[in-house]
């Protein structure tokens, strides 16, 4: 005879992983951070603190980098993940959290704030987002303090803003060697002039 004990433990943990999954992801995280988000005691990004997961999103800021408030404007440091499904997703400043104006197209960014933002995003060619262009948090260490909230990397920023002053410099010089020229020459026409 089969024993319907044997049932309940099995019904549990199906139950349990499926209620796992009914949870929602955390306000303002990118999708490739869920997971580090799941912990019961997360690490702030820059490593200087942690919390629990209950003090995640909960207007108080524990972590410098505002890890611990993805969803609100507690950190002036914090970075807040819009989706915008249906079109470009991106990252605001968490001070631009609940401050009356809409800042992310979906209207994510103004959830408790009293104005009902429409979603004015376009619709059609979902980008959720492109793994390739984004260090998530349990990468953060390698190399989290070199990424942009665009996905653009500081170091890649740094060098075609070095190219750029190596440009400008190559002007200035080429410009300052044409009005030497051209000195040169007004100088060498007067004394011409002064001779005949």
């Amino acid at each position: 005879m089969f024993c319907n004990c044997l049932l309940i433990p099995l019904f549990l943990s199906s139950f349990l992983s499926a209620s796992v999954h009914l949870i929602p992801p955390p306000l303002g995280v990118h999708p490739l951070d869920e997971k580090y988000y799941a912990a019961e005691i997360i690490k702030c990004k820059d490593g200087s603190n942690s919390f629990t997961r209950d003090r995640l999103n909960d207007d108080y800021c524990d972590c410098v980098d505002g890890t611990d408030e993805p969803g609100t404007s507690a950190c002036p440091a914090g970075k807040f993940y819009c989706r915008n499904k249906g079109s470009s997703p991106l990252f605001i400043f968490s001070s631009h959290v609940n401050d009356g104006f809409c800042d992310c197209c979906d209207g994510s960014d103004e959830y408790d704030s009293g104005i009902k933002c429409p979603n004015m995003c376009v619709m059609g060619g979902n980008i959720e987002y492109k793994t390739e262009t984004y260090i998530s948090a349990s990468n953060v260490h390698s190399a989290g303090a070199n990424e942009r909230k665009d996905g653009i990397h500081l170091d890649d920023l740094i060098e075609k803003l070095k190219g750029l002053k190596m440009i400008a410099i190559l002007e200035v010089v080429l410009i300052g060697f044409l009005v030497i020229w051209r000195i040169f020459r007004r100088h060498l026409r007067s004394k011409r002039r002064r001779h005949h």
